[in-house]
């Protein structure tokens, strides 16, 4: 498999558990309805560490644009192959997603409520406050990129995105800073499935709110490079 497909379906199995969890959580008549923010935290760790089970010996199983940056400004991955990345992220989020909503497609047409089908796909916060909202991604994808970092580090024994390690990470941004924004730590994860929205003919569908769409993308780019920055800084 090369790079740009393992980048491909280790971003796309990310979408499918985490956009399969909330699936479950949110919409009508799902034997998991109403289960609770812990199922969706769960659903996205799985879904983080199966995707690096499958791209890690490949790709490195970057999996996130954020990633990916941090890497590059730390001096551990080739710029030349960034944009390769980014790409195979965001298209294999936006495959994801679509096989999660193919999945549930007989709920989402049972739903009425716009908001929680937008939620399958993308974030949005409860309190919209724009740059709270932005300091909280930055906040999430800094100590995700920072643990990255780490864990990429030969001599911590974990190899470059070691899978368990990485989900766990995961699960605790969602458990521990996931409530105000829904935790995108990753544009591709937030971009790719919001224009899914904007495709798919989803039953009485709302707006892709595309006026927050900005957030989950500078944010965690921004967090990514603070965490790149005091790494190369403190190594």
């Amino acid at each position: 498999m090369s790079q740009f497909f393992a980048e491909f379906f280790g971003t796309a199995m990310i979408l499918v558990f985490g956009s399969g969890a909330v699936s479950n959580v949110l919409l009508s008549k799902t034997k998991g309805n109403n289960s609770g923010w812990i199922v969706i935290s769960f659903g996205w760790a799985v879904g983080v560490f199966t995707g690096v089970l499958i791209a890690a010996s490949v790709s490195g199983a970057h999996l996130n644009p954020a990633v990916t940056i941090a890497l590059v400004l730390a001096g551990k991955f080739s710029a030349s192959k960034m944009p390769l990345y980014l790409c195979a992220q965001l298209l294999g989020a936006m495959f994801g997603s679509g096989l999660a909503w193919l999945a549930y497609k007989k709920h989402f047409d049972a739903t009425d409520d716009a908001d929680a089908k937008l939620a399958v796909f993308c974030t949005m916060p409860n309190i919209r406050s724009y740059w709270f909202n932005l300091i909280t991604e930055i906040i999430g994808t800094y100590v995700l990129a920072l643990a990255v970092l780490y864990m990429a580090e030969p001599q911590k024994g974990l190899g470059s995105l070691n899978a368990l390690p990485v989900a766990i990470v995961v699960l605790g941004i969602g458990l521990s800073l996931g409530g105000p924004t829904g935790y995108a730590i990753n544009p591709a994860r937030d971009l790719g499935p919001r224009i899914m929205h904007f495709l798919l003919p989803i039953k009485n569908k709302r707006d892709s709110d595309w006026k927050y769409s900005w957030v989950p993308i500078i944010g965690p780019i921004v967090g990514a490079s603070l965490a790149a920055l005091m790494f190369v800084i403190f190594e």
